[in-house]
């Protein structure tokens, strides 16, 4: 844990706080950084402010009752009092030091001292630049709310507590990085989250030493659980303030990162990731429709390719009625490289959808599929079913709710794909075997990757495959340690 520096105290002599914040803050040279001098009283007042970073209607408005002071009152002995009254706003806090001063300034926060005075005022008068709520892309429903957490961490607090109205709900906030300062809130429930979680969460944070996390979520979650190399997601990215609202009710803990609009849920297993909002707003047996249709392609994404390719190369293992499978004509190019070059293709296809603009996107992925894909088949590059079968998997891949769970299953699949060409039925079978072992024994702050299947959990195993309607569901998920276990009161 990094040692706390030795804080600076503010001084009575406003001039010697004025010397100290210009080195610090570079008035004077960075032109977004700002200082105001007043007279009030026959007292010196100094405003200090980050433009861009603050609400210009609110410092306005205090100045005008600042300079209104003069005409009301004749007492320079109370002039702390006096300022602290006529400061108009609902967050007024006082501070004994420099440091904090400057932290808080450059956060979006103004600072004011008075001469004479130890203590300097800061009042939260932040207003980030950023985008209103809005349906987050990767988790549209056809029923439900259309708002989606943004960059600005008070609106994303805003927008769980508008769900959840309990003053047991906490949103408690620090800064990380020594540079960024950048906020961080851990948001729970009181009596219902695990304390022992909480306290391990809040212990992380408070240890992580850095200049900075200009990437945000990404870098607290690789401090926190500690992947390594690890490539399944041990915590769960939403946008939507209805999911996370959702798993505080459960027992979750979750990380607001501001500048970022996805929000981390802790603890997670692989059941979370591959669960989407739309199966709660649909009917229970539509829900569950839903859910084992993604099933089915989150699995077909994993085990398809290599399973075809495996039949392709061993025809004696097909039954009869399938010995059409594979190719019926030699080919030019071994399968497993025409599998290669096509997932390739396909992630070269996606990282260009990404980085092409909107307008462009649809004409490329046209170009792309129809031409290419079948001048490719034509030339005999590919075979057909290359093309079938790993498209297949792509849809899959793409079906699957968590973008970082789908590049995951794609790492496996190419595994199975080498495992097969090198060593073909014993290297499919042990590959899904270490496989499942290995998701086995991963655990997120102590919480086993593959529950409630391992260890087996009927109850709760029975609610991942089928979508157990609200009023039926009445426990709380075991594995989070909730204080209060159940969702609805009990007779």
């Amino acid at each position: 844990m990094a040692q706390a520096k030795q804080k600076t105290p503010i001084s009575k002599d406003i001039h010697e706080n004025e010397k100290f914040l210009k080195e610090r803050l570079g008035i004077g040279i960075s032109f977004d950084v700002g200082v105001r001098k007043i007279f009030v009283m026959k007292k010196e007042l100094q405003l200090y402010y980050c433009t861009g970073l603050c609400d210009s209607e609110f410092i306005i408005m205090l100045y005008k009752e600042l300079l209104d002071i003069d005409e009301a009152h004749r007492s320079p002995g109370k002039v702390k009092e006096i300022v602290h009254n006529h400061l108009a706003h609902q967050q007024v806090e006082l501070t004994k030091s420099l440091d904090e001063a400057v932290d808080r300034m450059l956060s979006g926060l103004i600072v004011l001292f008075v001469d004479g005075e130890e203590e300097a005022f800061v009042v939260d008068v932040r207003s980030y630049p950023g985008r209103q709520p809005e349906e987050p892309d990767i988790e549209k429903v056809v029923r439900g709310s259309r708002d989606g957490y943004t960059e600005n961490i008070i609106i994303n607090t805003a927008l769980t507590r508008r769900r959840i109205r309990d003053e047991r709900l906490r949103n408690e906030i620090l800064q990380v990085g020594e540079r960024s300062k950048t906020d961080i809130c851990i948001s729970y429930i009181q009596d219902v989250a695990d304390p022992g979680l909480v306290d391990t969460i809040r212990k992380e944070l408070n240890n992580i030493d850095i200049d900075g996390i200009p990437m945000a979520d990404k870098t607290i979650e690789e401090f926190i659980v500690k992947q390594g190399w690890n490539p399944f997601p041990l915590v769960r990215y939403t946008e939507r303030p209805d999911v996370a609202a959702q798993h505080l009710m459960e027992g979750h803990v979750l990380i607001i990162t501001d500048t970022s609009p996805s929000v981390i849920i802790t603890p997670t297993t692989l059941f979370h990731h591959v669960q989407h909002a739309e199966e709660y707003r649909q009917t229970p047996f539509i829900g569950a429709f839903l859910r084992w249709i993604r099933f089915s392609g989150m699995i077909m994404s994993v085990f398809l390719v290599p399973m075809w390719l495996l039949f392709s190369m061993e025809k004696e293992l097909l039954p009869g009625f399938i010995d059409f499978i594979g190719p019926n004509k030699s080919t030019n190019i071994p399968l497993f490289l025409q599998i290669i070059f096509a997932e390739i293709g396909i992630d070269i296809l996606r990282l260009a959808a990404i980085h092409t603009p909107s307008a462009l996107s649809t004409a490329m992925g046209l170009i792309a599929a129809v031409l290419i894909g079948q001048i490719a088949i034509d030339v005999g590059l590919f075979v057909p079913e290359v093309i079938l079968y790993v498209s297949i998997a792509a849809i899959g891949s793409f079906s699957t709710p968590s973008y970082e769970l789908s590049v995951a299953n794609k790492v496996i699949r190419l595994i199975l794909i080498g495992l097969v060409v090198l060593f073909k039925v014993p290297g499919y079978m042990i590959g899904v075997t270490v496989f499942i072992l290995y998701l086995s024994t991963i655990k997120n702050l102590n919480t086993p990757y593959l529950w409630p299947f391992i260890p087996f959990n009927p109850k709760a195993f029975m609610q991942i495959i089928v979508r157990v309607a609200v009023p039926l569901s009445k426990v709380r998920p075991s594995i989070v340690h909730p204080q209060n276990p159940n969702k609805q009161p009990t007779n």
